[in-house]
Parts: structure tokens; sequence; C-alpha cells
């Protein structure tokens, strides 16, 4: 990693902990800064303080006391999910404090050339993809993910050397908290409304990924979604050079796909339906990862072969397995009617047995109904159910099963089904009135399709 002294001595407040916490804590004490640890969670239940107290670092757990702000700190390191309504932030801010958060810090010590994805929806599939694309084809080095993909860019990028590529999946609240940070290659995948709670308005979740390209200059690559007519009008004010990805038109610079052949500055590359993972949506991940590989020097038959055997990321359409002829897919990461209707976009309807409901918001499901018209059949659980059901049998369809869980739901689904069918669990709620994150939920889903399986083997 670079040589960086201008910690050294310097009184450090890192505010929560979790992974990026914890790297950004233990590099800055590495970097010789006085590290000063502020976390929720009490020490006796917090194994992660635990361990910097034995570090020999500062830690301060259970609250978040006002008070540390008397002390002479030069900087603070905020976990991303941490709003900056904090009373700490907020005197932060009245003290002209700077406040980053530790994706600004893996900027400062890589050696290694840094893509960052940042957008809406597809962004750790897309992360996901370009590694295993530049993996399988970069001439030096290897690819390493990074960010809010789970690994923290800290860590990594005291790892990585000038060979590698850090491929950094970005948030909008860890885009907040830069100040020199800037990727050698940008990708916005696509921009929709979210976390309106944390940034107040959808101006305000713009600016925050808007921030990806802040620092990037002429030599800079920045790629985007050429069918969102937003990010065409934002291009215009960005020093960076723009590149885009299309699903609709033809493009001189850039990739494309047209009639089911995509391409790359007008060189075909591969056929859409060869995309390992279903959907309209991925076949824009796979765009604004061609992009990428090129930019990188892979070779299209690396390309091709990378982006045909990806299987997608586990709980975002992920291909479970095919049992009597029939295809099972876990999209437990669809937590908004958004998201499932991308899902779907992929499949032929008529042939789908959509597993959906949970955590109800008290939102209605009118908006629901296009996307869910034509399906062979809907079984839903939890919360929500019969708000889905009613939005199931405006649509026309014939075949609808109202269960209390999902265990029942897979169960009755494969009752539905028929050889050639594919069943998707792809819920459009939140998880939280049954299990304690999507992630759990796609777990069950693939459990019981385990036992399926099972069962037809016996």
């Amino acid at each position: 990693m670079k040589k960086v002294n201008k910690y050294e001595n310097q009184k450090v407040l890192v505010l929560g902990l979790a992974r990026s916490g914890m790297s950004a804590a233990s590099l800055l004490h590495d970097l010789g800064a006085l590290v000063t640890v502020n976390d929720g969670k009490s020490f006796d239940d917090n194994p992660e303080a635990q361990e910097l107290l034995a570090k020999g670092i500062r830690v301060i757990a259970g609250s978040h006391p006002v008070e540390l702000l008397d002390e002479d700190f030069t900087l603070v390191v905020k976990n991303p999910g941490i709003p900056y309504s904090n009373p700490i932030l907020e005197k932060a801010i009245e003290k002209e404090i700077p406040i980053i958060t530790e994706v600004e810090l893996a900027y400062q010590i890589s050696e290694a050339k840094i893509v960052g994805i940042t957008g809406t929806n597809g962004k750790t599939t897309t992360t996901t993809m370009i590694g295993e694309i530049l993996n399988s084809g970069l001439p030096k080095g290897e690819a390493r993910l990074a960010g809010n993909i789970g690994m923290p860019a800290s860590g990594v990028a005291q790892e990585v050397t000038v060979d590698d590529v850090m491929v950094t999946e970005l948030s909008s609240f860890q885009l907040m908290g830069i100040q020199e940070f800037k990727p050698a290659i940008g990708i916005i995948v696509n921009l929709y409304e979210a976390h309106l709670d944390y940034h107040g308005s959808r101006e305000g979740y713009v600016k925050a990924k808007w921030e990806l390209q802040k620092n990037m200059t002429s030599s800079d690559i920045l790629i985007l979604n050429g069918n969102q007519e937003e990010l065409v009008k934002l291009a215009q004010s960005t020093k960076a050079k723009v590149l885009f990805f299309s699903t609709e038109k033809e493009l001189a610079e850039g990739a494309y796909c047209l009639d089911g052949h995509m391409y790359y500055n007008g060189e075909f590359i591969m056929e859409s339906s060869e995309i390992g993972v279903p959907g309209g949506h991925n076949i824009e991940n796979a765009l604004a990862s061609i992009c990428v590989a090129k930019l990188l020097g892979v070779e299209n038959q690396a390309i091709k072969e990378a982006i045909a055997a990806f299987g997608g990321v586990e709980h975002r359409t992920e291909y479970v397995g095919e049992i009597d002829g029939r295809k099972y897919y876990n999209d437990s990461k669809a937590t908004n009617m958004l998201a499932t209707e991308k899902a779907l976009s992929g499949f032929d309807n008529s042939k789908v047995i959509l597993l959906a409901g949970g955590l109800d918001r008290g939102n209605s499901f009118d908006e629901f109904i296009p996307t869910i018209t034509g399906l062979k059949g809907i079984v839903l659980f939890g919360e929500s159910k019969f708000k889905i059901e009613e939005a199931a049998i405006e649509a026309g369809i014939e075949s609808i099963k109202v269960v209390d869980t999902l265990e029942e739901a897979v169960f009755e689904a494969e009752k539905l089904s028929q050889q050639g069918d594919s069943v998707l669990l792809s819920p459009a709620c939140a998880s939280w009135d049954q299990y304690k994150n999507f992630e759990i939920r796609g777990t069950v889903f693939k459990e019981e399709v385990k036992k399926i399986k099972d069962r037809s083997e016996r």
C-alpha cells in the first residue's frame, strides 16, 4: 500500500464499528493516528470493540456522548449507515471537523486502479460480474471485490498491488463521505428513488450518487446508463470522459444491445441470450461490465465465457436448480415492487409461479398489477399477502394461493407448476415480518427447494 504520513499523531474519531469501522480503526492505528472508537453497542456484547481495545485503541462503547467532540479531533470517520443527524456528527459539522467514510482512506492508500460502481439496483451483481470477467482475462494482476459488497475497501486496499484492480461497490451513504476519492473507471448502473428517509429527497439521493464523479478528470472514464434521460443530462456536467451503455439504441462509443446482439464500439461481443442470469436488467449489468472489461484489455472470448458462466449473486435472481423440469430462482433481495418487476422482465410470465409477500409497509399494490399480469400462478405469504391478493385478482391471475409461510408457499408452487415452468421467489416486500433479513428468507427458500429435490430422487 502507499505510504501515508498525514495521520501520524492526529486525533481521529471512528464513529460506529461493523466491518468498515473495524477496518478503518485498525488502519488508522497502524498509520500512527491516535484513534478513539465510539460504538453504540455495549462493550460486553461487542467483540469488535474488545478486539480493538486489545490492540491498544481507545474504545467508548454503549452510547454516543456528544462531549467527545470537546476533544480536539482533526477527523471523524463514520460508519456509512449513521445519518448526519446524529448529534455527534451535527457537532462535528458545527466545529468544521471533516467527516469521511472509510472508502476515502482506501483511495489514499491503494496502489491498485479503482473501478467504482454505484446505482440504485444491480450494484452488487455488476460488481461481481466485473470481478469474474476481469479474473478470467486480465492481462496482469487480479480483480479484488471491495466496498459495500461486504469487504471493507480500506482493508482490501492494504493488500492490492499496482497490477491489481479494486472493483468497489459504493453506496450513496459512502459517497457522501469522500474528499479526494475518485475511481479510474466509475459506473452508475441506474438511478431510481431510494433511501429518501436518509437523504430527505430524491434530489439529495441523486446528488449523493453523483458524488462518484466529483473528483474525476478527463483521464478517467465514467460509464452511465444511456436508457435514463436523467443520467444523459447529468453527463453534461462531468469532467470525466463519458461512455454510455444502452438496450434501446446503437452507440458509436460504448456498449449496446440490439435485436439480442451485444456490441462494444460497434464490435459484436455475444448474444444477450447467452448471459448466465435472466432479466433485462442483467443485460444492462452485462453491458456495463463489458465496457470495463474492454477498457482494461480483456479479450472478447474471455468476456463472453465469463458472462455466460455467471450464475448471479446469492438472493438476486439466483438460479437454484431444476427439478422435474421446473427451474427454481431465488430473488429474495427483491424487497420492493420495482425489483420484482425487473426480475420478471427476464421470464415469460405465462410460465412463472411467483412467490411474493412480506412486511406490510402500508402501501397498496395497484402499481404491481401490470407487472404480475399474465402470470401462470402466484403464491402469497406474510403480512402483505391479502393486499397483493387483491392486485392479483385485478390482474386476472387464475391460480392464486394464499398461505402463511414461505415453506407452505414453496410446497404450493410445486403443485401449481409443470415441466417448463419457473418458480420464482421475488417477494416485492421486505422480510422483517417473518425473517431478520432477506438473506435468511432466501436461504429458507433454497432449503425447501432442496427438500423437493431430495424427495424427487428417492
